[in-house]
């Protein structure tokens, strides 16, 4: 797609110089301003900011067409110039790490959202939450009608940061989305795509202990991203995934397959503890299949990978 073409169809002549701001603006962050036009030396319709508490990386994002606000989710006091300042925020910032916080808490995502109540709130706001605030739903088929049952402290304060933005939605009148958000995957996005851990011959559980896993091209969720700011229904959640339904072992098998590499030795669960490390351990622990119905359906998003082994060999 030419970096100027507008992955939502043409605005409407009002929306043309809105600004959107993105709080957390990573790899797919990135993606969602390059699919708006965001370019060096382009005018895109939309004004693009985006916060960051890095002074080193202000060239670097106004080398992509955006406009850097040098400030921290972590001090509060630097993000008052935010106060209205956009029409529109997609906040992908995760939570502080364990120990920084109550563990249950998210006081970034509190921080950002009382500044954005001190005057001229947005048209809408999106936050990349995670599935993972469903916890282990025994490989069923989940929709966002399924209540969450959190079990890791990170997947709480996402549960957290979710009551805080449907809350801040309905006090302050903003149509606010949630995006439940799977593993993310691309060639070229660091971590993005399995070969390092196949190479590194790193076990997956055997068959009969495998849970089912989700997934979603970063491409993909960065034009979802845009369609929730744009199309998404208000104070609504949408689960943020592709179509492909495969156990962790399988996708891993289809990984090496592709790749031309050998498939990774599986283990059973009960010695899974002594040759995994603990945070891989957690994802085994979980298994569920997301219904991304509601993503097509409302937010008219037609996926460009919509599997995975559409997806690994993009580029």
């Amino acid at each position: 797609m030419p970096s100027n073409q507008n992955p939502l169809g043409a605005l409407p002549a009002r929306f043309r110089r809105e600004r959107l701001l993105i709080v957390g603006c990573g790899d797919v962050g990135l993606r969602a301003a390059q699919a708006l036009g965001a370019a060096p030396g382009a005018t895109p319709r939309i004004r693009l900011l985006a916060l960051t508490s890095s002074a080193e990386r202000r060239a670097a994002l106004r080398g992509q067409g955006i406009t850097p606000l040098l400030g921290n989710l972590d001090q509060p006091a630097s993000l008052r110039r935010l106060a209205g300042l956009a029409t529109r925020v997609l906040h992908l910032a995760p939570p502080p790490a364990e120990g920084q916080a109550p563990w249950w808490r998210d006081p970034r995502t509190q921080a950002l959202l009382r500044v954005l109540r001190l005057r001229g709130a947005p048209v809408s706001l999106v936050y990349g939450s995670t599935s993972g605030v469903y916890g282990d739903c025994g490989g069923r088929r989940v929709a966002e009608t399924q209540p969450t049952q959190a079990h890791t402290p990170r997947a709480h304060r996402r549960v957290d940061a979710e009551r805080l933005v449907r809350h801040y939605g309905r006090a302050a009148h903003v149509r606010t989305a949630l995006l439940r958000i799977p593993g993310i995957y691309a060639p070229g996005r660091e971590g993005g795509t399995p070969r390092e851990r196949l190479l590194r011959r790193t076990p997956v559980l055997a068959a009969d202990d495998d849970v089912y896993t989700n997934h979603i091209h970063a491409d993909d969720l960065a034009r979802a991203c845009l369609a929730a700011l744009w199309r998404g229904a208000p104070q609504r959640i949408y689960n943020a995934s592709d179509d492909t339904q495969l156990k962790m072992g399988d996708y891993f098998d289809l990984a090496a397959d592709l790749y031309g590499l050998a498939r990774p030795p599986r283990v059973p669960r009960s010695t899974a503890a002594d040759e995994l490390p603990l945070m891989l351990l957690s994802f085994m622990s979980e298994s569920r299949r997301l219904d991304n119905a509601r993503l097509k359906r409302e937010l008219r998003l037609r996926l460009r990978y919509p599997t995975v082994a559409q997806g690994l060999l993009s580029k």
